[in-house]
This record gives structure tokens, C-alpha cells and sequence, in this order.
């Protein structure tokens, strides 16, 4: 099973799995094909788009929840 963490790069996110975009987008992420996707990693992101450390952690929990019931 495919599992993700706030260090990887969103490109490298999105390869693992293109499921994962409207969680993304229900953050406010909606630049995922923009540039700074192919270097800005998941902590990145969640920064410029105003996230705090627990809302980051909880996006990537979210992701994971979904990563796990696709691969069930």
C-alpha cells in the first residue's frame, strides 16, 4: 500500500495516485498543475495556502485514509 508524507513533492503525490486531487483541491490547493507543484513539497503547499502544522498532518492522514481504502 502506497503511503504519503508532508515531505514529498506534489507531483510525486499525484503520481501515486490521481484519486487524491479533490482532496487537495477541499483544502484550497487548486494550483496542482502549476510549477511550483513539480518542487513544492506537501508541507510547502499547505504553508502558502495559510494550513498550520495540524491541518498539514490532517490532510496527509486524509490522503492516507483514502490511499488505504482504494488499495482494500
Amino acid at each position: 500500500m502506497a503511503r504519503i508524507s508532508k515531505d514529498m513533492v506534489i507531483r510525486d503525490i499525484l503520481a501515486v495516485d490521481r484519486g487524491v486531487v479533490p482532496i487537495l483541491l477541499q483544502t484550497g490547493m487548486h494550483c496542482l498543475g502549476c510549477p511550483s507543484a513539480q518542487m513544492e513539497t506537501l508541507e510547502d503547499a499547505g504553508m502558502v495556502h495559510g494550513m498550520d502544522d495540524a491541518e498539514i498532518d490532517g490532510l496527509v492522514d486524509s490522503i492516507n485514509e483514502y490511499l488505504e481504502n482504494v488499495s482494500a
